[in-house]
């Protein structure tokens, strides 16, 4: 199942110096089980270098063009340019989707395991990315692919944190404190789906799902501020 990178770097506009670094970016630790010959191992140590490197670059763009934000205001806007949900649209656009390395299994997926696999595959690109071509290469591809959607994040405020907006919105209009219950959970313990409700008082007043609790209580609180219209 060879896969023309090709097309990918000149979509991209980049040049790879290492094709193999490149390809095994794109390799998932699942198409290794059923493709123990395969040549190459897997991206997760690429990915644990890219999320570095990612990092380093959104913190060093944070500190020179917003001078008068905090240490805690930069830490909240880099958490919600470089969480999954966002990575993982960003690769998605970025076509990566074409050019996984997958085991059969995985490859049906779409729904939220899809989404991780695709944002650490963004990370894991990042990392081949720098050992190729180095830090300012990777600055360049990261400012060009990711960091335009800051100004949507500081312009809707995504980057406040949805239980802190829904309390505060809660506690100014209604005078009432939101609490979270858990619903359900299911799953193995490296997989657990948790649904989770918000009340005001004993009205229900949103769900969410997430792979934490916290993660599901965020959505929730995302989803009853849309659904309140706050």
């Amino acid at each position: 199942m060879d896969k023309d990178f090709k097309e990918l770097q000149k979509k991209l506009n980049i040049k790879f110096k290492n094709s193999d670094l490149l390809k095994q970016a794109f390799v998932h630790r699942s198409y290794l089980n059923e493709n123990p010959a395969f040549e190459l191992n897997h991206n997760e140590r690429l990915e644990f270098l890219g999320d570095a490197v990612l990092e380093l670059v959104v913190t060093e763009y944070l500190y020179k063009n917003y001078p008068d934000l905090a240490e805690g205001e930069m830490t909240s806007l880099r958490a919600a340019l470089v969480n999954s949900q966002m990575l993982a649209q960003i690769a998605d656009r970025l076509g990566f989707n074409n050019f996984l390395y997958l085991s059969k299994g995985e490859a049906k997926e779409v729904g939220r395991g899809r989404q991780y696999i695709l944002a650490n595959t963004f990370e894991s690109f990042t990392g081949a990315y720098y050992l190729d071509q180095g830090y300012q290469a990777a600055a360049e591809f990261i400012s060009v692919s990711l960091l335009p959607e800051l100004k949507n994040i500081i312009d809707k405020k995504l980057w406040r944190d949805h239980k802190s907006l829904f309390q505060e919105a809660a506690q100014e209009r209604v005078s009432i404190t939101p609490n979270y219950e858990v619903l359900s959970e299911s799953g193995p313990d490296h997989d657990k789906n948790f649904k989770v409700g918000v009340y005001l008082g004993k009205e229900l007043v949103a769900q969410g799902e997430g792979a934490s609790k916290n993660e599901a209580q965020q959505q929730a609180a995302e989803n009853a501020l849309k659904l309140k219209n706050w």
